[in-house]
């Protein structure tokens, strides 16, 4: 028996935008998950350091975000290949962020998906876009 729901959200600056939970009966999490092709803008870089800095600011912005449906912990899980990162390659970019909830809602519900929109939105814009060295794009080619 299938317990899980996954609803995509749609496309926000090259990066795909979903959400879903292991089991939307008895609701203890949500994940929402950023996918995009990645291409650096410098090859001299340490990324890893780069990706770690993202992560951290990242669960930052979710411990910030006082919402009365999520609790303020989080789990950032991004994973960017980082070995032959060269800048006219694109890389596979999958973010997963694991929130914990408050209460019992719906998650097909438009406030839920609102508030999960405006977050990815918020990392998308002012994380992503504009404090790595990357850019997204929605394709490999």
């Amino acid at each position: 028996m299938k317990k899980g729901k996954f609803i995509t959200i749609g496309v926000h600056n090259n990066v795909k935008l979903g959400y879903g939970t292991v089991d939307f009966k008895n609701l203890k999490t949500i994940y929402i998950q950023l996918n995009s092709w990645t291409q650096p803008l410098e090859e001299n870089c340490d990324f890893n350091k780069i990706i770690l800095k993202t992560r951290r600011q990242i669960k930052e912005n979710i411990y910030n975000l006082n919402s009365e449906l999520f609790k303020p912990e989080s789990i950032v899980d991004l994973d960017i290949k980082t070995n032959g990162i060269k800048t006219n390659k694109r890389s596979f970019m999958d973010l997963e962020i694991t929130l914990y909830v408050s209460k019992q809602f719906d998650i097909r519900s438009n406030e839920v998906k609102d508030t999960i929109f405006n977050l990815s939105k918020n990392v998308i814009d002012t994380i992503l876009i504009e404090k790595t060295l990357f850019n997204f794009f929605e394709k490999k080619n």
